[in-house]
Order: structure tokens, then C-alpha cells, then sequence
């Protein structure tokens, strides 16, 4: 969510943000706001001026009813301004109610306007228009054959599908044995890795509360996203983000404990609607997940910096597992709403010979805090609001897919790289049961 100052000051720098990203159905939002804030503003003022004018009446009132003693021609006039008195009360507690409804229609539409996006950002209307910036080691096809990553679990007895379609449905899966173990080293080694690079590790709650799916999401991504739980006021999280970033929900963080730098573990839950192609079958698009996230709060004059490292980090580790990837700059129309600005690493696929998101870092600017009341306390005893950003450090499923493809040897068995192989109990390899 952006200023309303910004509309204010800047109306037009507002409209062409919002043509940037193709969006132009949202444009009468604009003045729509404008004329709400107007308004809004004439309400708060003729308030503020029947509250002043309250006070003065009721001195004369009172300076009329003693006078009314002696003079009786005086009650007139004092009930006349009692009269005046009440009919200012009554117009008072009207527009105390035009005060909150107004406030309600300006932030129900100021949720709905893009946050304005970082110059450096391409524009393009789909990720189509996406921009490669870099590769990070070589892509290799092998000469032999990459089964499917279901495939390769099955031959390690690493999966079963069947069991969890009878138990939970389409979507879900029962990790095994070897690849269940490798599953929770990836998992454990990123941990590792992040608090290497001076991260605070935590396990946040799963569930929220509305109001912080309000403050770190837009309402598209809420629907297409979200699991409710029936008659609470709770959301399953999509990602630790949401309750990383909400722990800070109306809070005034000093400015001497940024920037926070956290990593974290969660499952993940998520609707996934709608059909994919057969490459995002198996473990690619499921409800049920686990990640490690890098979430951090800072300066806004750091925010561009910390993006630099925390992409950068997801490139560290990939490679540390031998991992080919690439950095792909999201494009203006592939920005959710609250993003300034956002880049995808995608790893190399052998099967598919193309590269496949496995990761996506974003700079949010200030629109998080300042849906969720955010504030930082400088030391000159000034408030002002502070970025956030997120990245996966990995998301095991896809990652799992990557890391299989890459590391399968044409006899079946799959090696580990030498970073990994403390969480694998010392295992180099695995070796195919089927």
C-alpha cells in the first residue's frame, strides 16, 4: 500500500505505475481516492470545528442561564443556543460516522493500487517479458536418459502417491527412506547456512490471524492462495514470511535493532488452483510443503542492498550442491502488487533442458509496514517506516526435483555433494533399491 500523500502530491506518478504493470481497470481508482480524501479531509475539519465552537457555546449557555436569574428575557436566548448546541452534537455524530466510513473506502481502494514499482524493473505484461541477468555454472544433459523426479524416488522407494491420494487427495505425497532423509538435510543444511551468514533461526507460527494476511498480501493473493480455518479467524500460512513479517505487527522497533535478519522453517499450505502441464505434476505444484525463508526488516536506504546478498545467498547454496541456476528479473506485469522490485532463481532442469523457479526474492518497500503499523524509532526520536524483503533459501519439493535430476548418475544412483553429506549421515550416494 502506498502514501495517500503520494496521490495527493503526485496523482499522475501514481497513474503511470499502475499502466506500467497493465493494470489499467484499476485507474478510476486514482481519483476515486482523491475525491474520498477530500472529503474525508472537510469532515475531519467541520468536526474539529463543531468540537471548538462546543466548548464556547457551552460557557455562553451557562453565562445566559446565571444572567436568566435577574433577567428573565435571558432564558430565550439561553435555550435558543442549548437548541444550537444540540443540533451541533447531532451534526457532530454524523460526521464521526462519515469520518470511519470514509477512512474505510479510501484503504479498501488504496489496497487495490499497485505499489510503485523500482525504475530498474522491466516492463512486460506477463513473465514472458521476465529478463535473464546471469548464469551461475554450466548446464549439462547427460547422455543418458532423465526419468521424471517421481520416477526417481520410486526407484529409490523414496515416494508413495497412491497412500497420500487415498488419505488427503490430489496434491499431497508420503516422502520415504532415503529421499524423506534428504528431504530434511537440504532443510537442515540451508538452516546451517543462513545462520552462517549471521541469521536468527526461528519457528514461527503456522496459522494467523486476518489482519496480518491483510497487511502482508493482496487480496488476489489471498484467494488464490490461503486454507481458512472454518468458524476462527485463522489462516493456514502460504509461507513463513507472513508470520515473520507479522511478528511485528504494531510494533515500534528502535532503530538500533535493524535490520532484523531472520531465518525460519514452516510447512506450507496452498490451494494451487487451477490445471498444469505434466511438468508440474509429482512434487512440483502440491497443497503441503516445507521451506527455509530469509526474511529481513531494515533501513529504507539499505533495502536495495540487502536484495543484492539475499538473491546472491540462494546462489551460494545452490551451487554449493552443485547445482547449475540462473537470476531472472521479473518483469513490471509479473510483480504482485506490494512488490518494488523482485528476481526468481531458477535451477537447471537436464530433463526438461530449461530452467525452473526455485527461489523468489522481493523488495516490498514499505507496503507491509505500512499495512501492519509498522514503525521504526530513529534516534532523533522521529518514527518512520522500515523495508521488508523475503527469499526462499530453498523449498525442498522443487528443490528436491533439481537436486535429483542433477546429481543422477546413468546406474540410477544419485551422489551428494560433500556439503550435504554430514546431514546424510556420511552417505556419498544412493543407491537405487528397484
Amino acid at each position: 500500500m502506498i502514501d495517500i500523500k503520494l496521490i495527493r502530491d503526485n496523482p499522475e506518478l501514481v497513474r503511470e505505475n499502475i499502466k506500467k504493470k497493465f493494470q489499467d481497470a484499476k485507474l478510476p481508482l486514482v481519483d476515486e481516492v482523491m475525491e474520498l480524501d477530500r472529503k474525508h479531509r472537510a469532515a475531519i475539519q467541520e468536526a474539529s470545528d463543531l468540537r471548538a465552537a462546543r466548548n464556547t457555546l457551552s460557557k455562553q449557555v451557562g453565562m445566559l442561564m446565571g444572567q436568566a436569574k435577574k433577567d428573565p428575557s435571558k432564558l430565550e436566548e439561553a435555550e435558543a443556543v442549548k437548541a444550537q448546541v444540540k443540533a451541533n452534537a447531532d451534526r457532530l455524530a454524523e460526521l464521526e460516522v462519515l469520518e470511519g466510513e470514509y477512512a474505510q473506502e479510501i484503504r479498501s481502494r488504496m489496497m487495490l493500487i499497485p505499489n510503485i514499482i523500482d525504475p530498474s524493473v522491466p516492463i512486460g505484461e506477463s513473465d514472458e517479458y521476465n529478463v535473464e541477468v546471469q548464469r551461475f555454472g554450466d548446464p549439462v544433459v547427460p547422455d543418458y536418459e532423465i526419468p521424471y523426479h517421481t520416477q526417481i524416488m520410486e526407484r529409490l522407494d523414496g515416494i508413495d502417491m497412491d497412500s497420500a491420494g487415498r488419505v488427503s487427495g490430489n496434491g499431497f505425497y508420503y516422502l520415504m527412506g532415503d529421499i524423506a532423509r534428504l528431504h530434511e538435510g537440504v532443510l537442515a543444511y540451508a538452516r546451517d547456512f543462513m545462520i552462517d551468514k549471521g541469521f536468527t533461526f526461528c519457528v514461527p507460527p503456522f496459522m494467523i490471524r486476518g489482519a496480518v494476511v491483510e497487511g502482508v498480501m493482496s487480496q488476489t493473493e489471498m484467494d488464490a492462495m490461503m486454507y481458512k480455518i472454518e468458524g476462527e479467524d485463522l489462516y493456514l500460512i502460504g509461507t513463513s514470511e507472513h508470520s515473520m513479517i507479522g511478528k511485528f505487527i504494531d510494533q515500534i522497533i528502535p532503530e538500533a535493532k535493524l535490520p532484523q535478519t531472520l531465518t525460519s522453517y514452516s510447512p506450507c499450505f496452498r490451494k494451487e488452483k487451477g490445471a498444469h502441464g505434466i511438468e508440474e505434476r509429482g512434487v512440483y505444484r502440491i497443497h503441503q510443503f516445507e521451506k527455509q525463508e530469509m526474511v529481513v526488516v531494515c533501513k529504507p536506504e539499505e533495502s536495495m542492498d540487502w536484495y543484492e546478498k539475499m538473491w546472491r545467498y540462494s546462489v551460494e547454496l545452490f551451487r554449493s550442491l552443485e547445482i547449475p541456476v540462473r537470476q531472472l528479473e521479473c518483469c513490471s506485469g509479473d510483480l504482485a502488487d506490494l512488490k518494488v522490485k523482485s528476481c526468481d532463481i531458477e535451477a537447471w532442469s537436464p530433463r526438461q533442458q530449461k530452467y525452473f523457479e526455485v527461489c523468489s526474492c522481493s523488495n516490498l518497500g514499505d507496503a507491509q509496514a505500512r499495512r501492519l503499523k509498522m514503525r521504526v524509532k530513529g534516534e532523533d526520536g522521529k518514527m518512520y517506516l522500515p523495508h521488508t524483503l523475503n527469499n526462499t533459501v530453498v523449498a525442498p519439493p522443487r528443490m528436491l526435483i533439481a537436486f535429483l535430476e542433477n546429481h543422477l548418475q546413468a546406474d540410477g544412483s544419485i551422489t551428494i555433494p560433500e556439503a550435504l553429506q554430514p546431514y546424510m549421515g556420511g552417505k556419498a550416494v544412493l543407491t537405487p533399491k528397484n
